[in-house]
């Protein structure tokens, strides 16, 4: 058996739910840090950035591994559902952050910075994109909306990833490394998906 296949067969063993117990605890690192103190002079701007990025992190893990299985074997298809539903709460926490803690719910005030500022409107169109593949990521919808109607509404994911990838990197303004890395791992993922679908391979795979 070879070190994949050992690997994969550990993951079987290993449920979904895991997932979603793992991810109670950055969130709450973040608020313990907040309220301690450990967060520097401004710990709302600290927790709402690092919750948008572990998003990000989690919408590039999910794309991700389509390309790990077909490339090394490794079969992580189980946890992908979790890791979709997660990086949703992440970014409604994100967001909540902001409109809560950051703007106070002046809500004039964040329909006018919607409106006005480019990298505020695309994270919210990626919001809302996000929110029918978290509220449809279980097997009634799949039963509901028929297999081939459940792929196309989940093929918004690309469009999610791209999004949330311009959001970071209009945020930032100065066009850092990090940002444009996002980005272009984004990029290559889907790159090699659709290079991948039309050489024949399984579009669910």
């Amino acid at each position: 058996m070879s070190p994949v296949d050992r690997l994969n067969d550990m993951l079987r063993r290993v449920p979904a739910w895991t997932v979603y117990v793992l991810a109670v605890l950055p969130p709450a690192w973040l608020f313990w840090q907040g309220v301690t103190g450990g967060l520097g002079v401004d710990p709302v701007k600290v927790m709402e950035h690092r919750l948008g990025e572990l998003a990000l992190q989690l919408i590039v893990a999910g794309l991700a591994i389509t390309p790990i299985r077909r490339i090394f074997g490794l079969n992580l298809i189980r946890y992908r559902r979790a890791i979709g539903i997660v990086s949703f709460v992440y970014v409604v926490l994100h967001f909540l952050c902001w409109l809560v803690l950051d703007m106070g719910l002046r809500l004039d005030q964040v329909a006018g910075d919607i409106l006005k500022r480019p990298y505020i409107t695309v994270g919210m169109v990626a919001m809302i994109l996000m929110a029918p593949l978290a509220l449809s990521s279980n097997n009634a919808s799949v039963r509901k909306l028929g297999a081939t109607r459940w792929k196309g509404l989940h093929r918004l994911a690309y469009a999610v990833a791209i999004l949330a990838a311009l959001h970071f990197l209009w945020l930032v303004k100065a066009w850092p490394l990090r940002p444009a890395l996002y980005l272009g791992v984004i990029l290559l993922l889907l790159g090699y998906r659709a290079v991948s679908n039309r050489a024949g391979a399984p579009a669910s795979a």
